[in-house]
């Protein structure tokens, strides 16, 4: 109720303002509102998809170039010549956004900047364009009858367009399509792993910003009917950065807020100028140090500081049904309702079935071989342990079944079906989960957020929906959300589900991860070492999260050096080093298999005393050269898996 009394205020103000105003005044605000639409765009690419995009200052210049062209040239109706002018602007951001398919960071940022520097080049030396000079006499916009040519009722117009645009990137933003953008900014491997299309996504970003910065052109040619090459300079490209960065750039309503600030602080600087230029450079250094998030940001920083001292308890684990649903025979995990048109079908491979075959893998990285042949078989339904010393290319090992590496030979075969190289989004969607050994939880967005990521499994075709039916958006929102507490509760994690998992105990934020995994109902769970930084009540209550898992129906794979915990969980164990496969079978035969004694238990299971349901505390002994292969391995691999998730 709050809030709808403030927008219902602001609202008011807004349509009342121009009645307060000077001609100058209302053409500074006019040109305010263009500037916080450019925001917009810019927050979305870069605060919100986490694109470093320094070419938002082109998409503007095409929008109102295109629309000058096409009506002085081409004689064309303002409004026609404003669609073709949006579209042309879309087309941009779709070639700008290409060098993010193989680029990040300050390397995006550069190549964005360098195609932002040609056009300005462009425009001011093409003879179309008007060459320095620019282009004048644009025709005024019709509208029904009404003199726009009256900066106070082109307001009114852009003030709906604002508020349209506005809506539009807040629905966006706290959309299944804004999550996922959002977890891509984050971690875009671990987001790759959930089932995002990374590619696509980084290219929506692009698309939303050339949208915004045409909408902004529009609105600029149609205000001013003059368009020149000062007007779209790289100065200007900064001055919009600063108005972002200093509002808040993960915010939409902070980059307004920055925008329409700067906007009117730049005015009132006119006579100082070049010492304005300083000072914006100077905020905005000093935002970035010591507040990373911006103004808008202050506030849930403050409101962090006054929780911190609130106390808050893990909650028990709810075991998962082990009897098969009554309707369709399914296990419980199985039979919870896949939400979305392209939610994928369930796993079809009685338990038993040979689920997933690596089949002579090898994977070298230059002149390192982190496996070497590898051959192993998952049937479904069972506990696997793949277990060795550091470095023996275990991890390598779930990379390859996961997608993130494509083996130099050998192939992955899933469900009987051939799966080797494929995209980690492709995986996801064929029911295949994994958590990480460094933790990859999405740091900014909430405990509940990160289970919804999970939980969406809609794919591209689905993205019209956000436009033509934005209900149907919000209806699946709502039963997203429902899920998403059952699972909340169902993992104990009700008291953080509003929290940030960054500012989490590890422990909770291993179970986290585990849920999260659990929120994509996948029929393989691959475990990347879930007990490392645990204490032993802690290891007890994963080992009996993880028999839960499988009696649900879930295959399970753990990676793991504790080796209590291995030999009292696992129904087999697969032992690596090297890179090879050394031994495989039931626990206690391979326990005692001398190879695998001498290469990584040593005399940790020598001791007859210790029993195989008592957890092992601590990890066994790594040798110092497996540490160090270990090292050599993820340095010379970690191209390769930024390369894969892309």
């Amino acid at each position: 109720m709050k809030r709808l009394i403030l927008l219902i205020a602001a609202a008011v103000a807004a349509w009342l303002l121009p009645y307060g105003l000077g001609g100058y005044a209302i053409h500074v605000v006019d040109v305010a509102i263009i500037f916080a639409v450019l925001g917009i765009g810019l927050g979305l690419a870069m605060g919100v998809a986490g694109q470093i995009n320094l070419a938002q200052i082109a998409f503007f210049g095409v929008g109102a170039y295109a629309v000058a062209i096409l009506t002085t040239r081409a004689g064309l109706g303002f409004w026609t010549a404003a669609a073709l002018a949006l579209l042309a602007a879309v087309l941009v951001g779709l070639l700008v956004g290409l060098p993010a398919l193989r680029m990040q960071s300050h390397y995006l940022g550069i190549v964005t900047l360098g195609l932002a520097l040609a056009f300005v080049n462009w425009i001011t030396n093409a003879t179309v364009a008007g060459r320095a000079e620019g282009i004048s006499d644009i025709p005024v916009p019709p509208l029904f009858g009404v003199d726009l040519a009256s900066e106070y009722l082109f307001y009114y117009v852009e003030l709906v367009v604002f508020a349209l645009a506005l809506a539009f990137a807040l629905f966006l933003t706290h959309s299944p399509l804004g999550r996922r953008l959002r977890a891509m900014r984050d971690d875009d491997l671990a987001a790759g792993a959930l089932g995002a299309e990374i590619p696509l996504l980084r290219m929506t970003a692009f698309v939303l910003s050339g949208l915004y910065g045409g909408i902004a052109g529009v609105l600029y040619a149609g205000l001013i009917r003059f368009v020149a090459p000062e007007t779209f300079s790289i100065a200007n490209m900064f001055l919009l950065l600063a108005m972002v960065i200093i509002g808040g750039r993960r915010s939409i309503l902070g980059c307004v807020v920055g925008a329409v600030a700067l906007s009117l602080v730049r005015e009132a600087l006119l006579d100082v100028s070049a010492y304005a230029q300083l000072g914006y450079g100077s905020v905005v250094v000093l935002v970035v140090v010591f507040a990373p998030t911006g103004l808008a940001g202050l506030p849930a920083r403050l409101r962090r500081r006054r929780a911190a001292g609130a106390r808050a308890a893990l909650g028990s684990f709810q075991p998962y049904d082990r009897v098969h649903d009554r309707e369709d025979g399914r296990t419980d995990g199985q039979a919870r309702d896949r939400v979305g048109a392209d939610a994928v079908a369930d796993a079809g491979v009685g338990s038993g079935a040979d689920l997933l075959e690596v089949d002579g893998v090898t994977m070298r990285f230059k002149g390192l071989t982190a496996l070497d042949q590898v051959s192993l078989t998952i049937t479904a339904g069972e506990i696997r342990g793949v277990v060795g010393p550091n470095g023996s290319g275990k991890t390598t090992l779930f990379n390859v079944v996961s997608g993130f590496y494509t083996p130099t030979s050998g192939r992955v075969l899933f469900r009987g079906r051939e799966v080797t190289g494929a995209a980690p989004y492709r995986l996801s969607l064929l029911g295949v989960a994994r958590t990480f050994q460094n933790l990859r939880l999405f740091g900014d967005l909430t405990v509940r957020e990160n289970i919804l990521v999970g939980l969406d499994r809609t794919r591209t075709r689905w993205v019209w929906r956000y436009l033509a039916l934005p209900w149907s958006v919000l209806g699946f929102e709502r039963v997203l959300r429902v899920r998403a507490d059952e699972l909340i509760d169902r993992f104990g994690l009700r008291d953080f589900a509003d929290a940030a998992p960054r500012a989490l105990p590890y422990g909770i934020q291993r179970r986290i991860e585990m849920a999260r995994a659990m929120a994509m109902t996948p029929a393989l769970l691959l475990l990347d070492e879930p007990a490392a930084g645990l204490n032993g009540e802690e290891v007890r209550q994963l080992a009996a999260i993880v028999r839960s898992i499988r009696d649900s129906g879930v295959t399970v794979v753990v990676i793991e050096h504790n080796m209590g915990l291995v030999m009292s969980l696992c129904d087999r164990v697969t032992v690596l080093s090297g890179g090879k496969v050394i031994a495989d079978g039931a626990p206690a035969d391979v326990a005692v298999q001398p190879d695998v004694v001498a290469a990584y238990l040593g005399d940790s299971m020598s001791a007859p005393s210790r029993t195989a349901a008592e957890p092992a505390d601590e990890p066994a002994p790594e040798s110092a050269a497996g540490a160090a292969t270990e090292s050599a391995t993820e340095s010379a691999t970690d191209s390769a898996a930024e390369e894969a998730a892309r």
